[in-house]
């Protein structure tokens, strides 16, 4: 696969994930809600709408065509998936958490309304999140949809996204004496904060097209490999990026003083590190052949980022 025909291919799920999101972000209540507060649903929007490669969405959309799943049941669990990871970005930006200015090139969702109409902008999109992974054009089999609500609340929750986030304000010293972490430590974290939403991605595709053990196996090895890679990356980029190009602040792990696998390799270390992970998820997908060729191509698009 070129690289042309996997930007096309980025693109065309960015697009409509984009477009899809507009649809469960519009202004008519469902079947069970009284109605949808024009204020918090903006606020919402701004979360959630214009912005980001929706690497996630293609995530699951991609392991789900693996499988042979429809690419619209694939779509909408990717786009839960992304209403989730939006919600972690509104309150990782509160004051509280990170106290970032700008998400995408825009002010964060607090700097534009409030911290209240923020956490509560949060608050929603995750419960939407579940109720959209929920929804049975995900996919006809309720057993499906179980598995696939039970581990996304698993990757995001205490022992995943969340549960790493704390591990983060402990080791920035929020509640007691800062600590540098060891490198297992950081691995440990960034796998619960960063990397749980991406091995759920791949993972998604494989319980949606029902993958027998050894296959989600498989694909649970790349999706670890590849989460990892995007830590990685995304601490190369804190480093050595603009933030006109990132569209939000750099140099910030370093103004905290945090522990990251680039600190304790340097730039050279961590781009060795990068290669063999993507070694690592190149190996993992040997299973699949070439079917698996625009994961691959994922996964050097993950390590190799610029933005």
């Amino acid at each position: 696969m070129n690289a042309n025909d996997f930007a096309d291919r980025l693109t065309a799920t960015a697009t409509g994930t984009e477009a899809l999101l507009e649809r469960l972000l519009d202004g008519a209540a469902l079947p069970g809600e009284t109605a949808r507060p024009g204020r918090l649903l903006d606020a919402m929007r701004h979360g959630a709408l214009g912005g980001g490669k929706r690497l996630r969405p293609f995530l699951v959309v991609e392991s789900a065509a693996l499988f042979g799943v429809a690419r619209a049941g694939a779509l909408l669990a990717g786009c839960g998936l992304e209403l989730l990871h939006c919600y972690s970005l509104v309150h990782d930006d509160l004051p509280a958490m990170d106290n970032d200015d700008l998400r995408r090139g825009h002010p964060t969702v607090h700097k534009k309304f409030d911290d209240a109409t923020a956490i509560l902008a949060g608050d929603a999109l995750l419960t939407l999140a579940f109720e959209v992974m929920a929804r049975e054009e995900v996919h006809a089999d309720a057993n499906v949809r179980i598995a696939l609500v039970r581990e996304l609340a698993r990757a995001s929750g205490i022992g995943g996204m969340a549960g790493g986030q704390m591990l983060d304000l402990a080791a920035e010293g929020r509640f007691d004496q800062k600590r540098t972490l060891a490198e297992n430590e950081i691995v440990t974290l960034q796998a619960m904060k960063t990397g749980a939403l991406i091995r759920f991605a791949c993972d998604a595709g494989a319980i949606l097209g029902k993958a027998d053990a050894p296959a989600r196996q498989s694909i649970a090895r790349y999706g670890a490999a590849i989460g990892q890679a995007f830590q990685i990356a995304d601490d190369l980029l804190d480093v050595e990026g603009d933030s006109a190009t990132l569209g939000k602040a750099t140099a910030k792990d370093a103004a905290a003083g945090k522990a990251t696998l680039v600190s304790i390799h340097g730039a050279a270390g961590a781009r060795a590190m990068l290669a063999q992970l993507i070694a690592e998820a190149d190996t993992a997908l040997a299973p699949f052949g070439d079917r698996a060729d625009i994961l691959r191509a994922t996964a050097r698009f993950t390590a190799d980022r610029r933005s």
